[in-house]
């Protein structure tokens, strides 16, 4: 195995993650293929073009380029992208053709599936899918796809040489919700950079980041319904400390993003907690370990996650997690001794679990231990090696066939 091609088409590992439609899926492409490339397999990952200024071509190191599509005009909203794909393929193909084919295809997230679907046909190669969110799964959440999401997924599943899955429930989805063929699902979860996300010196990160002695909650994520920040803010509300803080580290996405992050606004004026909340703009991914370090405890009560790579992170600093007791979430908290699980969306019971950690020293210093010694276990080296070998067996196999 010495060439692979990822699909990225609506977002690019390039972009600040946090803002607009970059989030963790930016982070997954940009490691994993950085991971690949020290490892001997040259990668070129291809995006939409989301800026009319960017060149063809962008080398970030050696064996890893990113390269731009002309599909649509730049500025697109992600709700208008799915009628690029035919267009985002056929580009590259022709770049493929040009500059010399590769031995796999590995697609992220449903748009780059139906794009990599018709480019395995066309070229002959393995596909390699992971989905990071799953309309069916949304569905059964609250957050309803279009019905064309869906059938495209199911569709890409049926053909799809390999289908990668974070966790086991997400295996699980992929067989109760979509019928995917167990042999073909590969249990492959991401990693987490431990150069930069390790446990700290909290004084000093609360001192850069102008912070006082209090409790410090944190919320990472781009502001959106699915992440949940409407039970942060409530659960920082019902909290007994009024020294207590929420910072909102994170961007408005997708389309109800600007209406979420106005609510958010003017919840935390409803439940008067101006000046406990402070928002800070989407910060270049190694700089979150900071935030990290400050936090007494981390937030993530998302409706759904496949994995969760905030959960991941502030692990991995050493920073225990309350989490939503759904998805890839229920893998990396390891309920009662990193962190707590909540079940349901009631504030009153993420407060009561953060309360527990900010009120016993022993336990918030064991949990955060232990927390940093499970995340050891995800290393972004570990992924890039397993799928290495998984490309490599692919492109010696018979295409499966739609």
């Amino acid at each position: 195995m010495r060439t692979l091609a990822v699909l990225s088409l609506h977002t690019s590992p390039l972009a600040q993650p946090g803002s607009g439609d970059s989030g963790g899926m930016n982070v997954y492409v940009r490691e994993l293929v950085g991971s690949l490339a020290q490892a001997g397999v040259d990668s070129s990952v291809f995006v939409r073009r989301w800026r009319a200024d960017l060149p063809e071509v962008v080398e970030v190191e050696p064996g890893f380029r990113v390269v731009h599509v002309d599909a649509g005009p730049p500025d697109l909203p992600k709700e208008a992208l799915p009628e690029t794909v035919d267009a985002f393929a056929a580009g590259v193909r022709r770049h493929l053709e040009r500059v010399g084919e590769v031995d796999a295809l590995h697609a992220n997230y449903w748009l780059s599936g139906v794009a990599g679907h018709r480019l395995k046909h066309e070229l002959r190669l393995p596909l390699v899918s992971t989905f990071h969110t799953l309309a069916r799964v949304k569905a059964v959440t609250g957050d309803p796809e279009p019905q064309r999401r869906s059938d495209a997924e199911a569709e890409v599943i049926g053909c799809s040489d390999a289908i990668l899955a974070s966790c086991e429930a997400e295996a699980r989805w992929l067989i109760e919700h979509y019928d995917a063929r167990p042999e073909r699902i590969e249990l492959v979860p991401p990693g987490v950079d431990h150069a930069f996300f390790s446990p700290g010196d909290r004084n000093g990160a609360r001192k850069a980041l102008g912070l006082g002695d209090g409790p410090v909650l944190l919320f990472v994520g781009r502001i959106q319904p699915l992440k949940g920040l409407d039970v942060a803010i409530r659960s920082l509300a019902a909290l007994p400390d009024r020294r207590a803080v929420l910072l909102v580290v994170g961007g408005a996405s997708g389309p109800d993003g600007a209406d979420e992050q106005a609510r958010a606004h003017a919840l935390v004026r409803q439940v008067g907690l101006e000046g406990r909340v402070r928002f800070v703009p989407p910060q270049p991914h190694h700089l979150l370990s900071s935030y990290y370090r400050a936090a007494d405890v981390t937030v993530v009560p998302s409706r759904s996650e496949s994995f969760g790579l905030v959960a991941l992170e502030s692990a991995a600093c050493g920073t225990p997690v309350v989490a939503a007791n759904v998805g890839g979430l229920t893998t990396l908290v390891d309920h009662g001794r990193t962190g707590f699980l909540v079940d349901g969306r009631d504030p009153l019971h993420y407060a009561a679990r953060i309360v527990e950690i900010l009120v016993d020293p022993v336990l918030a210093s064991s949990m955060g231990e232990a927390a940093a010694v499970e995340a050891r276990r995800y290393t972004w080296s570990v992924t890039a090696a397993r799928l290495r070998r998984l490309y490599a067996d692919l492109s010696a196999r018979t295409l499966e066939l739609c």
